[in-house]
């Protein structure tokens, strides 16, 4: 082989080398921005906000899709559970709610969510989700705050109310306001 036949030999290996990490490079900003993108779409139907910059925050402190699904569930099962026992239009309505978040019913995080309906959860669960808030509420500016505070007191709210009462009368009971007094003391 000549000299000049080896030289593009090895310039043709040097070229394709460099566009072969180059590629590479490229393919893995692909993945992320399809991780970011699956994580962005995952938060928004989690947390059923559409507010970009508020999802791409999220995504920036890495915040996972599976830990907002629990921040968003568990305040509703502390609810329900506030004054000893699930009724079945609470147990429907959470269920309801988690459908809309995104959790299949053949997701592990449902089958997480059934036990805490089927048992109530213990109290460490509340407090890991209070230091989670409260880390997370850190990070987010007041708008942010106000807003996910909104979200998660509106949707255990609504959970208090779906057990009813008498004819709308007491629909909310006493241990079901503590329990929203205390979840409103989180977002403080």
């Amino acid at each position: 082989m000549s000299d000049a036949a080896g030289l593009k030999n090895y310039g043709k290996v040097l070229e394709d080398s460099f566009f072969e990490r180059e590629n590479q490079k490229l393919l893995a900003k692909l993945r992320e921005k399809a991780e970011r993108d699956r994580k962005r779409a995952t938060l928004r139907e989690a947390l059923r906000i559409d507010d970009e910059a508020v999802l791409d925050h999220l995504v920036a402190l890495d915040v996972s899709p599976e830990a907002i699904v629990a921040f968003s569930l568990v305040p509703l099962v502390e609810m329900a559970w506030a004054d000893g026992e699930i009724q079945p239009r609470e147990r429907e309505a959470i269920l309801r709610a988690a459908d809309e978040r995104g959790v299949s019913a053949s997701a592990i995080s449902r089958q997480l969510l059934d036990n805490w309906l089927r048992r109530k959860p213990p109290a460490t669960l509340l407090e890991v989700w209070r230091h989670y808030s409260k880390a997370l509420l850190k990070e987010l500016d007041p708008n942010d705050r106000r807003m996910m505070r909104e979200r998660v007191i509106g949707s255990a709210r609504a959970i208090a109310e779906a057990a009813g009462g008498f004819l709308g009368v007491a629909s909310i009971s006493a241990a079901e306001k503590a329990a929203l007094l205390d979840l409103e003391l989180t977002f403080e």
